[in-house]
Parts: C-alpha cells; sequence; structure tokens
C-alpha cells in the first residue's frame, strides 16, 4: 500500500466511514490537533524522565489515537468505529495521576511562567495544544455533540500536563518562575 493516494490533492479529506470534506473542517481540525497533541507528548516521553511519567505518557498517548478516531468519525457512522469510547474512568486515571503529583508538590501561590527547562517547557506546549484541541472540539460539539466523556478527557488532561510540568521542574530542579503582575501607580 503507497501512503500516497494523491486523493487529497483537491483540497478534501475523507472522514472514517468514507464521507468527504474540505481539508478545513472543523473535524479536521479537531483531530488535527490531537495528532499534533500527541506527537508533542511523544517528545516529552523521549526525554530524560522518570519511568511511571513514560508510562502514563504511553497510555494518553493510546487515548488520543481513540480520541482522533472518534472524532474522524461522523456521528451517523459511529457505529462502524468498533473500538472502546472515552470514559468517565479515563479521567478518574488522570485525575488520581494529578492528586499524586500534587503531593508532591509545593502549593500554588502565583501563575508559573512556562520554562525553566526545555522537557518543562515541551510540558508546557502540549498543554497549550491541549487547551486549542479542547476549543475546537468544543466548537463542533455546538453543532454536532460529541461522546459525552470526550470533553472532559481533554479537559483532565490539559491539567495533567500542567502538574506534569510541575513535577518534572521538580525533579529536573528547575526554576519554577512566578508571575507577579506589576502593580499600578
Amino acid at each position: 500500500m503507497k501512503i500516497y493516494t494523491k486523493t487529497g490533492d483537491k483540497a478534501t479529506t475523507s472522514l472514517f466511514g468514507g464521507t468527504r470534506v474540505a481539508k478545513h473542517h472543523i473535524r479536521i481540525e479537531a483531530y488535527g490537533t490531537i495528532d499534533e497533541l500527541n506527537s508533542w507528548l511523544g517528545l516529552i516521553r523521549d526525554q530524560k524522565i522518570d519511568t511511571h511519567s513514560k508510562e502514563i505518557l504511553t497510555a494518553v498517548q493510546d487515548k488520543l489515537f481513540t480520541v482522533g478516531a472518534i472524532l474522524a468519525t461522523e456521528a451517523k457512522k459511529e457505529k462502524r468505529l468498533n473500538i472502546a469510547k472515552i470514559n468517565e474512568e479515563d479521567s478518574a486515571v488522570l485525575e488520581r495521576e494529578i492528586d499524586a503529583m500534587n503531593e508532591l508538590l509545593p502549593p500554588m501561590t502565583h501563575f508559573i511562567l512556562p520554562g525553566g527547562h526545555t522537557t518543562v517547557s515541551y510540558c508546557h506546549i502540549a498543554r497549550t495544544v491541549c487547551r486549542r484541541a479542547e476549543r475546537i472540539i468544543s466548537l463542533l460539539h455546538e453543532n454536532d455533540p460529541q461522546p459525552e466523556h470526550l470533553l472532559s478527557y481533554i479537559n483532565r488532561l490539559s491539567d495533567f500536563l500542567f502538574v506534569m510540568a510541575r513535577k518534572l521542574s521538580k525533579q529536573l530542579q528547575a526554576e519554577e518562575v512566578k508571575w507577579i503582575p506589576e502593580k499600578l501607580d
């Protein structure tokens, strides 16, 4: 099988099930952004980080392929997508991970400027891509309701990535720079 089909040369692509849509269609934006997020998670996983973080990131990457498949399938053809859906437990796993990481961190008293170490910066970039995916999926959801737990999973994932950035800052002994707004005179 060739990787190129030439079917997209005229600015259209196929959703799962065969429906052709413009390459700028909101569904394509949604699952394309999920794919981008997944690539950033792979980059984070390739860094020198602890084994548990690598394992949870691999599990999240697997879930993101599920999210992408769901987003690439029209609701009327959803029955053709014979894979497990995102469920409440998927978000609960992220919540447990967030809680466990937070137990090891000092409480937040200010917003934190992204940065301090390349690996931490990758987490912050992934977090912002995740937030963009959430905005796009939310927009899609307005006219084409998405499965019940999909949006909450993406929302929780951005929280997870923020806390992971903090955890890695601590592990890598990177400074967390607090944002202290300049006061008006």
